[in-house]
């Protein structure tokens, strides 16, 4: 078991350095601006008797018309928020939390971010990021339409899990973009993403669904992300991402880079994911999921399946877990889940998204490997707390 620790222990760095990697595209304070490259120098005599080249065919589809359609429905979003600063840099270290906790020195600030949005219904309805909306106590967020009108905005309610909020202004007759089925994309489909960023008015990026159901990237704890190489430009969490229908298929979140800068990995919440939240936070002002208890979890590794005498790597390693309906079913530490319902879990995402789409009151099929040998178990949801009901250790 000490093997199996450090195992664990090794995965957990594994998967900070991936997350690393991840910049959440809304919280940029900087304008950097290109400069303009100067004008070629006009074309000698000779050249200009010469006859004009035919014009280059572009390459891509035409989304003029979906632009057109669209780009009037997304949103710039300010937000500005009181949060708390620590005085001096000691109290951030380790070391000295240890002694002081979180009551160090400290003082309050005012910050602001900035993001875009998409209006999602006529009567003032706005979806964005939750980042975009910013840390700490919310005093004020703005939403400016693209004809210039500006207004406070209430928040209807915030989705950690899926980094997603709901925003609502007291306006009619807006310009929507209509919802489209985002299980329907496909992979190499053509798709534009549109932003609002820093109040530049529209600005849209073309690009390819470059792949489908991403989890496992460390930006949020429910992840079934589209993944594009349109760009997603700082600036651009919580706009909009549209099929060439001009329908709403994913709300632009997050870009993998190294540098802050795009690198042409961009991340987006599926539509169909994104409206059922949105109908959750209308209805009940928070996003019910369902939970099995608190399990610590992690991928079973090839050396964590040597240890457990098993041949096969596919499944999530049970590290732990507390009291509640898995551990009441009979689920024990050591246990190697394969699935729910049916479904193969691959990866401990897998895990987590079975258990919290499950219908709570309902009774799921939990089917493991213990000592080698499967077993099954049937485990009750219950409602999902504030709190994760998994630890994923990659």
């Amino acid at each position: 078991m000490v093997m199996l620790k450090r195992i664990s222990i090794a995965l957990v760095f594994l998967f900070a350095g991936l997350a690393a990697g991840i910049v959440l595209t809304g919280r940029m304070r900087t304008e950097d601006l290109a400069i303009a490259q100067p004008t070629p120098p006009a074309p000698a005599a000779a050249d200009a008797q010469r006859p004009a080249a035919p014009p280059v065919a572009t390459s891509g589809p035409d989304f003029t018309r979906v632009a057109e359609q669209t780009v009037r429905a997304v949103a710039n979003i300010s937000s500005v928020q009181m949060v708390r600063q620590r005085m001096s840099p000691f109290f951030s270290d380790p070391f000295f939390e240890q002694f002081f906790g979180d009551s160090g020195p400290s003082r309050e600030r005012y910050a602001s971010s900035l993001g875009s949005g998409v209006i999602v219904s006529p009567d003032g309805y706005v979806i964005t990021n939750n980042h975009v909306l910013g840390e700490g106590r919310i005093d004020k967020v703005t939403v400016s339409f693209s004809d210039r009108r500006e207004l406070e905005a209430q928040i209807v309610g915030v989705d950690t899990w899926t980094d997603l909020a709901l925003l609502k202004v007291n306006l009619r007759n807006l310009p929507v973009v209509a919802w489209g089925d985002s299980s329907r994309l496909k992979v190499a489909e053509w798709v534009m993403a549109i932003g609002n960023p820093y109040q530049l008015s529209q600005s849209v990026s073309l690009g390819i669904v470059s792949a489908l159901g991403r989890s496992g990237m460390g930006i949020t704890t429910y992840e079934d992300f589209i993944q594009t190489d349109a760009a997603i430009n700082p600036g651009n969490s919580g706009g909009a991402l549209v099929n060439a229908r001009g329908e709403l298929v994913g709300i632009n979140t997050a870009i993998y880079s190294q540098s802050g800068g795009y690198q042409g990995i961009g991340f987006a919440v599926p539509s169909n994911l994104a409206r059922r939240i949105v109908d959750d936070l209308r209805q009940y002002g928070e996003v019910r999921r369902g939970s099995i208890g608190f399990l610590d979890v992690a991928p079973l590794t090839s050396g964590i399946a040597e240890q457990l005498g098993v041949q096969t790597t596919e499944g999530v390693v049970v590290l732990g877990l507390r009291q509640g309906p898995a551990a009441t079913a009979g689920i024990e530490q050591y246990d190697i889940i394969v699935a729910v319902n049916g479904h193969r879990v691959a990866d401990t995402s897998a895990l987590l998204k079975l258990v919290a789409d499950a219908p709570i009151g309902s009774v799921v099929t939990i089917e493991v490997l213990r000592d080698g040998k499967p077993r099954s178990f049937k485990v009750p949801v219950e409602r999902q707390g504030q709190r994760p009901p998994l630890r994923r250790r990659g």
